[in-house]
């Protein structure tokens, strides 16, 4: 991940995070659906660790939590 995009990468593990909670689920089930671990998730979602994720990784995680991809896209 290239350091000027941080900022996006930490409100996009933000959104996740929103999303995920507003849809009941937990880091360990999000996790499963996709097939990544637990710790994948909370690491994206961590606002201190910048985790990079492929855009097949991002149409996962929108697909399962029923969000069209470019939301989480939309940054402030």
């Amino acid at each position: 991940m290239k350091p000027v995009y941080a900022s996006e990468y930490l409100q996009l593990g933000l959104k996740i995070a929103y999303y995920r909670k507003l849809r009941g689920l937990t880091q360990e089930q999000l996790a499963e659906k996709i097939d990544r671990t637990p710790a994948f998730i909370g690491h994206v979602e961590a606002p201190n660790i910048e985790k990079a994720i492929s855009l097949d990784t991002l149409f996962d995680i929108a697909t399962v939590l029923d969000v069209p991809a470019y939301k989480f896209l939309m940054f402030d």
